[in-house]
């Protein structure tokens, strides 16, 4: 039997714009409203019709299966301390924003349409800030790999034609004019591309860089080019959808046997215990200057834990081999496959302790088309823990070799990034003893409501037990 978890919705009202933000539990009382800071909640007599994930209207946010839909909250971004910074979408001027005809359109369709431009225009408005691209390039391990791939890669980018999809303040677009690149076409959608165009100048690099201020889908170039680059990568690998740009730049403009970097991609996630971080939010509250203040406990949980945390875990907090949620080739991979992702994992404990939650993370590779990764074959159809124990293994040694692959890690036992690693926590920990099955499934989607969120549902069962979770990444 499942478990289900606690969440707030939105609903709603008449296909109009109405949106109320509540909070809901598998038993509500009615008469007990309550508020995680800037939310408020409503009694369960709004409650509305069941919408189950797949259903036409589901926008994938909530922790159980059924009850109304939850109002837009926009989560903070990489940078500006643990995230990029922070966009508000404002629907006042979408009239049609929940429209059946929305509805009904996939993601990478909504995505081409002018109610999807009209929303992204906050997104892009976000990386106007200086203060996003400081963390970025200040995070020296983003930063110094890409340069360094570059570098390696300077025969086939000396002389060649560049793309950066979302140069920013155009560090990479100058690392690669610096490498020789003949022309770089420094792309950014955001305001940030006036500095950008400076920073070129600056350099005296103008006859080499040309700074476009437009999104990639609406560019104009007349020549086909032999590089493409982006740093594309979100939170949890795929949060902010910006690798779909970065698909259409390569199916427009590469040229055939063009490179790609990074290359390729791959979503890990496992199992973590985390006691330190459950002790600092929830068991306070059990004993606050001598008070109990043990009544506050469910609020807590709902508050610290309904949305994935972004934070920096250690290897000791790994309670399982890393599973392979997703391998994504550059080179071949398509808009359509990335709306929604779906695999089985089963992971075997390597301890006893308890279950708190599960951490994401990703690896970048910065490999030419040909040197395609000898492992591909075993990230797919397979979901035991000795399989991807032996290919977690494989890129590690892989990656020690530095002749042999150029990677970018966000993994734990790595140096920290901005990326750090994303984490969904459970409101109440499974306590596990070593060599015990953790298994379930864990899909991610993107957003009907805006294809930049991702939605996560995590069915996870141990010990007999089973629970769903579901989330959003706004």
């Amino acid at each position: 039997m499942f478990s289900v978890e606690t969440t707030t919705y939105h609903i709603l009202l008449h296909w109009g714009l109405y949106v109320a933000t509540m909070s809901f539990d598998l038993f509500p009382d009615p008469h007990y409203h309550v508020s995680c800071g800037r939310r408020r909640s409503i009694s369960s007599s709004f409650l509305v019709p069941a919408m189950h994930p797949g259903f036409p209207g589901y926008l994938g946010n909530g922790y159980a299966p059924q009850g109304p839909e939850r109002s837009p909250r926009y989560r903070r971004r990489r940078g500006a301390g643990s995230r990029r910074g922070s966009f508000q979408i404002s629907y006042d001027n979408i009239s049609s924003y929940s429209s059946s005809s929305q509805v009904r359109q996939s993601p990478t369709e909504w995505a081409s349409s002018t109610k999807w431009e009209e929303l992204d225009d906050a997104y892009f408005q976000s990386y106007s800030q200086i203060g996003i691209h400081e963390e970025m390039i200040k995070d020296h391990v983003r930063t110094e790999t890409y340069r360094n791939a570059i570098m390696r890669h300077q025969n086939l980018i000396s002389g060649k034609v560049v793309m950066d999809v979302g140069c920013g303040t155009g560090i990479l677009s100058i690392f690669c004019a610096l490498a020789g690149a003949r022309r770089v076409y420094a792309i950014e959608a955001s305001d940030i591309a006036v500095q950008a165009s400076e920073v070129v100048k600056a350099n005296n690099l103008s006859d080499k860089v040309i700074v476009i201020h437009e999104r990639v889908e609406k560019v104009s170039i007349q020549e086909k080019v032999d590089v493409i680059i982006s740093e594309w990568m979100g939170y949890m690998l795929l949060y902010e959808s910006m690798l779909s740009s970065v698909i259409f730049a390569r199916d427009n403009w590469l040229k055939q046997g063009g490179l790609i970097l990074p290359s390729h991609a791959t979503l890990y996630m496992a199992p973590i215990t985390h006691s330190e971080r459950y002790s600092d939010s929830i068991d306070f509250w059990r004993d606050v200057y001598g008070i109990d203040m043990s009544v506050m406990l469910p609020l807590a949980k709902q508050c610290a834990f309904e949305e994935p945390s972004i934070e920096t875990i250690s290897a000791e907090n790994v309670l399982t081999w890393p599973f392979v949620v997703k391998f994504v080739d550059c080179y071949t991979v398509t808009a359509r496959e990335l709306e929604s992702i779906t695999t089985k994992y089963n992971l075997t404990s390597m301890l006893r302790a308890p279950l708190h939650g599960f951490a994401f993370w990703f690896d970048a590779e910065f490999n030419g088309p040909s040197t395609f990764p000898s492992n591909n074959n075993l990230l797919s159809g397979s979901s035991t823990s000795d399989l991807y124990s032996n290919v977690y293994n494989n890129q590690r040694r892989q990656k020690a070799k530095s002749d042999q692959v150029l990677m970018l890690s966000t993994a734990p036992e790595d140096e920290p990034t901005h990326w750090q690693q994303t984490i969904l926590y459970l409101y109440e920990p499974i306590e596990v003893i070593q060599d015990q099955t953790i298994e379930g499934s864990i899909t991610l989607s993107q957003s009907r409501e805006n294809p930049r969120f991702l939605n996560i549902h995590l069915e996870y069962s141990s010990g007999g037990r089973s629970f769903i979770k579901e989330s959003i990444m706004r």
